[in-house]
């Protein structure tokens, strides 16, 4: 008995342009299949052998689940499974002795909105990570190796996936090959060198179940035994074939595949190549379907306008799934077995799941695979997990998310070795960047309040990772724009397994400052220009300095302010070019656990500088004095549900600051005193407070993490004097915002206004 539907099936979350001239080649001749099984098993005693095919489909794979159950409700004795990439992480899962309950537990407690994200959590990165956050929101990132430019080789990260799939399937480590597991599994992957189909039967069950997922274009091809591996849906998505050669006498294919788009999908090149990706794997599921037999079943359940890329509706994909299971009850009848077989069955199924979950022993090696003596050395200090403590898979877990954290490595995996006497052999496997170790990142920044004021800038940034063995970084950032800028930085680790370092930079910049009177009218435009080198010693706080890091160093500049007229006014103490240089120490702390940069929704950020030392001025005035700078911002962020306060202070104070150079202590600008000009409020000392509220909306667009609505009170001013400082002279801002977390950067459309400033509208997208 078939039961048909007219939609076939799609083989993973998305497809690169260019992708349908490999399939042109990989079908341009016949199929080459995996050659028959020897050791197939036989019928089971007294009724056919059943086998389960679950096709690729991306999060549309999660109906699989519900089909599961409606075959468990059904008491439908599975005895073989066969899965493509999401069916192979399904039927996999399931093989290895979940029950369907299980499943959808588990599959429902993953946050995948974040499963898949390239970078690990925030607050895991080193403070230099975290720090680029700050710097620039990329709007392209790429690497440099070999002469050549390299885009990462997959759009989303895997490393999540590999983790989570590494725990559920940790009690089959041992076993030969597949054949071992509760029920017998098959994974189909795609030989990306020759196009060719693999069928994996033996080995690492979770990374065959992650190369069976490997998308092209969006997760790196998995090189395993030798073999660079994709997802299968590429070549088969409907294994039938491979269930007949496990031995199977009737088979159930789940076919969950994205339908064809329509005429409107059609409008762009990207659209076209993706409608010929899913003609092209039509066919290969359209050869499977054919070869079904009135003694088999096809199951499609209606999933409607749901994609691949709808992983933020498991419950609702898992229950169209379910109920689908449900109306097809009469054609599940007929591979139905009486209650006493069934539990028979499952009671085989538990014995044979419980036998595998052997209990993980003592660690009694820790090696790396992958890098050198020397890096393993390094990463080897961050590690929780150490030799002769037990195995705590939570504990081991946290450290690989650290290693990843260094942004160093594309897959970062881990495998266990039993000793006879039950102890485990851990091993790290780590593979490097293939894009790196020279990171690019092109960045931008834009503002106008819609009034004639307004910035734009393009921020060039370059990372050298590994410049030595001791693990020593280049950092250069150029700025183009309203602010000319040139930054560069050697951040030098002290020894191998210290975590002391040193840091030399230089920054050199050039910008046009405006200068307001007391009643908010711009009366003066300058040019300032600078550069500045320091030297510190450094201490990180945290494992790999993820919570912040210390400084103390010295630090020489050399500034120049020019004076340019605006309106024929000119303030009565700019009278030519005043030049000064600067020598002194500085100190500097800083600490981050924000989860998120832009609209965070917990943590927290503070960061204190002071600097001691000695001003000499030459050109219109001369003569030297001492000066002291202090500087401290703090950021706290909190949610209840929906709702997130987000509250900023900043407190600053300079013994004395040259005409033209204070927009260093300065006030204005969207969240800096919203409804002010920027740069309008400024003085040796300043005060500032700010109370954010924002709620994220239950939209979801591709260019963005998320949007959000909220708004914002600020408080602050700034004074020349210490003597002027009073509460009465606070001035207030206020805005209200629709924003986004966009992919380069914030981005918000804002009504601001200020009592004593103005009221419009701004624009805001990137870093300030």
């Amino acid at each position: 008995m078939l039961l048909r539907r007219s939609r076939f099936a799609f083989p993973g979350l998305s497809a690169v342009l260019g992708l349908a001239v490999w399939f042109a080649v990989a079908f341009s001749g016949p199929s080459a299949l995996a050659q028959p099984e020897q050791n197939a098993q036989p019928s089971a005693p007294g009724r056919p052998r059943i086998g389960l095919v679950l096709s690729g489909g991306g999060a549309r794979g999660f109906a699989h689940v519900g089909v599961i159950k409606a075959l468990e409700a059904a008491r439908v004795p599975v005895d073989v499974i066969v899965g493509t990439s999401m069916g192979a992480i399904v039927g996999g899962l399931y093989a290895s002795g979940m029950s369907a309950d299980e499943l959808e537990r588990e599959i429902q407690a993953v946050d995948w909105g974040d499963l898949f994200d390239r970078r690990e959590p925030r607050q895991l990165l080193s403070q230099r990570r975290k720090e680029e956050d700050f710097e620039l929101s990329p709007v392209l990132s790429l690497g440099f190796r070999n002469g050549q430019f390299i885009l990462p080789s997959g759009a989303v990260s895997s490393r999540s996936l590999e983790m989570l799939l590494r725990r559920y399937t940790l009690s089959t480590r041992h076993l030969a090959n597949f054949d071992g597991l509760p029920t017998p599994f098959r994974a189909v992957a795609t030989d990306m060198e020759n196009g060719q189909p693999v069928v994996l039967d033996h080995g690492d069950l979770a990374a065959a179940l992650r190369a069976s997922m490997s998308v092209p274009g969006v997760f790196a091809p998995l090189d395993l035994e030798g073999r660079l591996l994709g997802d299968g849906g590429l070549v088969n998505n409907l294994p039938v074939d491979v269930a007949r050669r496990m031995g199977a006498d009737v088979v159930i294919a789940v076919d969950i595949g994205t339908p064809l788009g329509g005429r409107a999908s059609l409008g762009t090149l990207f659209g076209v190549t993706m409608q010929m990706v899913h003609i092209l794997t039509e066919q290969n599921v359209r050869a499977s379907i054919a070869t079904l037999t009135t003694d088999d079943l096809l199951l499609q359940p209606p999933l409607g306008a749901l994609t691949s890329a709808d992983f933020g509706k498991v419950a609702e994909l898992v229950k169209l799934g379910n109920d689908y299971g449900k109306t097809v009850g009469e054609a599940l009848a007929r591979f139905s077995v009486d209650a006493p077989r069934y539990r028979q069955w499952a009671q085989t199924r538990e014995t044979r799941a419980t036998a595998n979950a052997a209990r993980i022993g003592a660690v009694a090696s820790v090696k790396f695979e992958g890098v050198n003596e020397a890096h393993a050395a390094r990463l080897a200090t961050a590690l929780d997990t150490t030799e002769g403590q037990r195995l705590d898979v939570p504990r081991l877990e946290r450290d690989l998310q650290k290693l990843a954290a260094t942004g160093d490595y594309e897959r970062v995996d881990y495998s266990l070795t039993r000793r006879e006497d039950g102890a485990e052999d851990l091993t790290l496997r780590l593979t490097e960047n293939t894009w790196g170790p020279n990171y690019l990142r092109v960045g931008l920044d834009l503002r106008t309040d819609f009034q004639g004021q307004g910035a734009f800038n393009l921020r060039l940034s370059h990372n050298r990772h590994w410049l030595n063995e001791s693990g020593a970084e280049w950092r250069n950032r150029v700025q183009l724009g309203e602010t000319l800028g040139l930054y560069s930085e050697l951040f030098q680790p002290l020894t191998l397994k210290s975590d002391r370092f040193v840091s030399g930079y230089v920054d050199a910049n050039l910008r046009r400052v405006e200068l307001y009177n007391d009643i908010g009218q711009s009366v003066a435009l300058v040019r300032r220009q600078g550069i500045q080198a320091g030297l510190d010693l450094g201490w990180p706080m945290g494992l790999l300095g993820n919570v912040g890091d210390m400084r103390v160093g010295l630090v020489a500049a050399h500034r120049k302010v020019t004076p340019e007229l605006i309106a024929g006014v000119q303030p009565q103490d700019l009278v030519g070019s005043l030049r000064w240089n600067e020598v002194g120490v500085r100190g500097a702390v800083i600490a981050d656990q924000l989860d998120y940069a832009n609209f965070p929704s917990h943590g927290y950020r503070a960061k204190g500088e002071v600097v001691l030392g000695r001003r000499t001025y030459y050109g219109v005035a001369s003569g030297s004095d001492s000066f002291t700078r202090l500087e401290g911002t703090a950021t706290g962020v909190k949610t209840w549900g929906v709702h997130t306060l987000n509250a900023g202070a900043r407190l600053a104070y300079a013994s004395q600051i040259p005409i033209g150079a204070v927009d260093e202590y300065a006030l204005g600008g969207f969240q800096q005193l919203s409804g002010y000009r920027v740069g309008q409020v400024a003085g040796n000392y300043l005060v500032f407070g700010r109370l954010t509220y924002y709620q994220r909306l239950p939209y979801s667009v591709g260019v963005a993490r998320a949007l959000f609505v909220g708004g914002s009170l600020e408080a602050g001013n700034a004074w020349t004097q210490r003597r002027d400082i009073t509460l009465r002279g606070m001035r207030a801002g206020s805005s209200l915002f629709v924003g986004a977390d966009t992919g380069i950067g914030p981005l918000y459309l804002s009504i601001v206004s200020a009592p004593r400033g103005y009221t419009g509208l701004y624009l805001f997208l990137g870093r300030p």
